[in-house]
């Protein structure tokens, strides 16, 4: 219960009081709050003090509103900084989440005259197209699309890459993605196959993020086109 003698406010109270109730596993993505009135009349306390604590859980990303249902439990979000390198893999971790991966396909495919210039390939390479869905914890997060040069990359055919890319590239020929290049983000609405791997309704909407990567020789490593929840991500530009 609320402490009504404590000098921390009683909105802060119930707010940190929800939030670890978030963080611990007790109130899961997806659960619905009990409403204000409920909260009020448990912890004793008015609907307005109710009210702010539930709008900077809000602001904060732990809860989402929905007109008409409820307040529920918002999915945790991956913050990754896009002007610095920072993998998937090692986003999830930062942020204290499991990240983990299932191959949809792996594909030799033919190069446009942009990606072969792009990747710097040889007239007779080919790409190396492999597609994954990526999870944080057991939530899918991420529908990744990378396009590799087949001749440096072909080993990856063969592996099982349910774990970080850039490590078995690392372990497996010594060349170590480190850069970001071109970059853009733009939103877009969910559908195909992106509805069904992603498990979102048709028209949801989807970051859209592509790059290039470099390795520490300045050599493009991979294209990257990748999907993403814009609920379970947010991006940060500063320091």
């Amino acid at each position: 219960m609320l402490k009504q003698d404590d000098k921390t406010p009683l909105y802060i109270q119930l707010k940190e009081s929800i939030r670890s109730s978030i963080l611990n596993g007790t109130l899961k993505y997806g659960d619905k709050i009990s409403t204000e009135l409920e909260l009020s009349e448990i912890y004793n306390i008015s609907r307005i003090t109710v009210r702010n604590a539930i709008l900077e859980l809000v602001e904060e990303g732990y809860l989402v509103k929905k007109q008409g249902k409820g307040t529920f439990v918002s999915k945790r979000k991956i913050e990754r900084k896009i002007v610095h390198f920072l993998s998937f893999s090692d986003a999830c971790k930062a942020n204290g989440i499991t990240p983990s991966s299932k191959v949809i396909k792996k594909e030799i495919v033919q190069p446009t005259p942009l990606e072969r210039k792009t990747l710097h390939l040889a007239d007779d390479d080919a790409l190396l197209y492999l597609q994954r869905v990526r999870f944080a914890g057991d939530s899918p997060i991420m529908l990744e699309n990378n396009y590799f040069s087949y001749k440096r990359y072909h080993f990856l055919f063969e592996k099982e890459l349910s774990g970080s890319l850039y490590k078995t590239i690392e372990e497996t020929i010594h060349v170590k993605p480190i850069r970001a290049g071109r970059t853009s983000l733009e939103i877009v609405r969910a559908s195909g196959e992106e509805t069904e791997l992603l498990r979102v309704p048709s028209g949801e909407p989807l970051f859209y993020l592509e790059c290039i990567t470099f390795d520490e020789n300045e050599d493009p490593v991979h294209i990257g086109k990748q999907y993403i929840i814009g609920e379970g991500y947010k991006f940060t530009f500063n320091e």
